[in-house]
């Protein structure tokens, strides 16, 4: 079923191999790093997980809501707890395609991880990359629960687009005003990705207040969600 969604596809592979192509081959963003690509790659990585654990999976789900699609497949043998599992089993196949895509891509426009990086880094950056989906699928339902349809997309795109400006995904955190910089990094989109710019950009720890951010959202979001969600 998320195959056969186009406009899901666009959203999880599609757009974030776009910004990739366009931001690492058109110098509009100034990066900390001398080949902008080293930059980008591990922010769009960043994107790619935001946008699959709390959009598409909030819309679809919203949606699923609103035409009670969740009410019958909760009253069949499947369950709730099945149809959950699998929703989240979904969101993790996804996500791998997306890194596979996206790392491909990558290497071909000469992305270039630090030397120097090890295996813990690689395990630092799969396991902010797990809070951080379990923090962005506890929003995507947290929406999807307590919104109408029609809202919860306008809301879910509207998020995605302020977390994009935020995160430090396509615009360094050092480009924003202070006050804003100091609210973004509460933020879960930002503390994905300055773990990923630290361990797949440069090879260095993963920043404690990014942790810290990361471990709130993961339990504060899936709590609320499943505080206020409704199935019908």
């Amino acid at each position: 079923m998320t195959l056969r969604r186009g406009e899901t596809l666009l959203l999880t592979v599609g757009i974030p191999v776009v910004f990739l192509l366009f931001f690492s081959s058109v110098h509009v963003v100034s990066t900390p790093h001398s080949t902008p690509i080293d930059f980008f790659v591990p922010g769009i990585l960043a994107l790619a997980v935001m946008s699959t654990a709390m959009v598409s999976l909030g819309i679809a789900t919203g949606f699923e809501r609103g035409y009670g699609v969740l009410k019958r497949l909760g009253a069949t043998p499947l369950g709730r707890p099945r149809l959950l599992g699998a929703k989240i089993a979904t969101v993790v196949v996804v996500e791998l395609l997306q890194a596979a895509v996206l790392v491909a891509v990558g290497f071909g426009l000469g992305w270039n991880p630090d030397p120097h990086g090890s295996g813990s880094a690689g395990a630092a950056a799969l396991l902010a990359v797990l809070l951080a989906t379990v923090a962005f699928g506890g929003i995507g339902l947290f929406m999807a629960g307590v919104l109408k349809a029609e809202v919860n997309l306008a809301a879910a795109n509207g998020l995605y687009l302020v977390l994009l400006l935020l995160g430090g995904m396509v615009v360094p955190i050092s480009k924003l005003p202070g006050g804003v910089a100091s609210v973004a990094k509460l933020l879960p989109a930002e503390a994905l990705s300055s773990a990923l710019h630290a361990t797949l950009g440069t090879g260095s720890a993963v920043p404690t207040l990014s942790w810290v951010v990361l471990a709130v959202w993961s339990v504060a979001a899936p709590a609320a969600a499943a505080i206020s969600f409704r199935w019908e």
